[in-house]
């Protein structure tokens, strides 16, 4: 392309792809010693893969179940199989996946970030090195792993859509749109952005009277290929005959002052999901940048979207603090596409405003002609690189002393305890007691606890009543599992919502209060815990023995349920 002619353009290329290349080497020469993420990731979604990839359900039919996950999980809470990450988990072990998947998704979000900022934003050749290492810093930003290009493809579907409203768009473009869906989530990012394409285009047609008939069709296309991917979300939004428990979620409860703390948390800080590590760099450079444009009496096309950017940059923040505002109480309880459906995310845009607005206010600066602010500018892209270089996986996660991967999932460990239980696993249920049953999900083991997005309200009511006793004693335990509940978890209040006790916690629950009768009736035979139980035999809880292993985080206590009729 005409954009990486240059010598110049193709050594700050070269260059960026080279870090992102260092950056997630870790994961490939690591593999299961590699320290990533826990939440969201290895508590969930990667256990969640290898169970599909090994359920024989991945083109199971709509009405299809996962036996392995609550007795029959619906296959629809696994997603699509029309999407890339579930092949490469498929295909290769579960770091070879994850590793490639980093590797994909950064490179799309680099190559993206700069046709974006070279075409329609920064088109001064002379600028390549600001163009080139903010489109870097995009890509190294801490993205939540399985959004995949979910956030992370914004620049490149932006890039395509600006150059099909400006009529200037080629087959590479029609690609671009065409393909991301494939690698994306319609729920977890591009329906927010595809509802700002539209919002462009009504604007367009009210400000300029302009149809843009072919605009509106790519807008309509990408959609259009969303569906069709993920028909099973469709599906069970639309024809699904099976309540889910999302429609019991309450989110609304603040009042205006916690939705100024909340909008003011967001904008300086993000979002867990959609971190930016914008505060300590990017931020003050945005400032600076606003009081620039502000005191400029004739302001270029640059300086008119750095403001529009600015004004959306805080809109979204307020539109997510606004989200949880008392005033949607009412409108949630009597539309249950409004309390299943978290259109908060509309914040999941500001990944995509951040960077745009970051390369545009060092272009300004820049701009300034100076060499002293020149190198200024170049500081601070350096910095900020600096910031995100050590927000790498392996450094946080390490320094957090969070498991390794194979720590984490205890593959042998777990294979000792199948060993020493001696029945097929499909013959049993366990429970998970201080740990995540996505480990024991992961070791082929049948659970009647699990964390998921899509779960049957009729078998979250069933589940209750198994840890009743226990969510009595604690008012936010209670809440957390009544008012949210996608951790379906054998909950304790001595333990709270913490699920990771290692083994060399002293840890012990002294008085838990299970209905183990409620357990047995769901088929729990086992669990599986974290912490010795001192009152196991009142909770007709017989201890089998510890598994102990030197790779693993965890000690294992496992405890056979018994009914009331005796040993299950």
């Amino acid at each position: 392309m005409e954009l990486v002619r240059t010598y110049a353009n193709r050594k700050a290329i070269l260059l960026s792809v080279a870090a992102i290349l260092i950056f997630v080497s870790p994961l490939f020469l690591l593999g299961d010693q590699a320290h990533i993420r826990v939440h969201d990731n290895l508590d969930s979604n990667l256990a969640w893969y290898k169970v599909l990839a090994e359920s024989g359900q991945l083109f199971g039919g709509i009405h299809a179940v996962i036996p392995q996950i609550i007795g029959g999980l619906p296959r629809d809470a696994l997603g699509t199989e029309w999407t890339l990450i579930v092949w490469l988990h498929t295909w290769f072990p579960t770091m070879t996946a994850y590793g490639i998947s980093q590797l994909f998704t950064r490179l799309i979000a680099f190559l993206g970030m700069y046709l974006l900022l070279r075409t329609h934003i920064i088109r001064n050749e002379k600028a390549h090195w600001i163009v080139a290492l903010v489109s870097l810093a995009f890509a190294l930003t801490p993205f939540w792993p399985s959004g995949m290009l979910s956030t992370m493809g914004h620049p490149l579907a932006l890039w395509a859509f600006l150059s099909i409203r400006a009529q200037k768009a080629t087959w590479r473009h029609w690609i671009a749109i065409t393909l991301l869906p494939f690698y994306a989530s319609f729920v977890l990012g591009f329906f927010f952005f595809l509802a700002l394409m539209g919002i462009i285009w009504l604007i367009d047609l009210i400000r300029y009277r302009r149809l843009n008939l072919v605009f509106l069709f790519s807008i309509i296309w990408m959609t259009t290929v969303f569906l069709a991917t993920d028909y099973r979300l469709v599906y069970t939004m639309i024809a699904g005959s099976e309540t889910m428990h999302r429609v019991e979620f309450v989110s609304s409860r603040q009042d205006f002052s916690q939705t100024l703390r909340l909008f003011q948390k967001n904008f300086l800080l993000g979002h867990n999901h959609v971190m930016t590590l914008h505060t300590f760099i990017i931020l003050p450079v945005l400032i600076i940048a606003l009081l620039l444009v502000l005191f400029t009496k004739r302001r270029t096309r640059p300086m008119h979207i750095y403001l529009g950017l600015t004004g959306l940059n805080l809109l979204l923040s307020f539109w997510y603090a606004l989200w949880f505002n008392k005033i949607w109480k009412l409108p949630k309880e009597h539309l249950d596409l409004l309390s299943a459906f978290n259109f908060a995310r509309f914040h999941f845009l500001r990944p995509l405003v951040i960077y745009v607005s970051f390369g545009l206010a060092c272009y300004l600066l820049w701009q300034l002609g100076r060499r002293s602010i020149r190198g200024l500018v170049y500081l601070i892209l350096c910095l900020q690189l600096v910031v995100l270089a050590l927000s790498n996986e392996e450094i946080v996660y390490r320094y957090k002393q969070a498991p390794s991967v194979g720590a984490f999932y205890a593959v042998e460990q777990f294979q000792e305890i199948r060993d020493y239980i001696d029945l097929p696993q499909s013959s049993y249920k366990v429970a998970s007691i201080g740990l995540h049953p996505a480990i024991a999900q992961y070791n082929g083991f049948y659970t009647v606890d699990t964390y998921n997005n899509i779960i049957p309200l009729a078998y979250k009511h069933q589940f209750r009543e198994v840890i009743a006793g226990e969510l009595a004693k604690d008012k936010q335990l209670k809440r957390y599992f009544d008012e949210w509940g996608s951790r379906l978890y054998v909950y304790s209040a001595e333990l709270g919502k913490h699920y990771d006790f290692r083994k060399h916690t002293s840890k012990t629950i002294k008085n838990l209060e299970l209905n183990t009768q409620a357990l047995h009736d769901l088929g729990g035979a086992f669990i599986v815990s974290s912490v010795p139980i001192e009152n196991a035999a009142a909770n007709n809880l017989q201890f089998e023995r510890s598994f102990d292993h030197p790779d693993s985080a965890w000690r294992i206590h496992l405890y056979r349920v018994q009914s009331k009729e005796g040993i299950h």
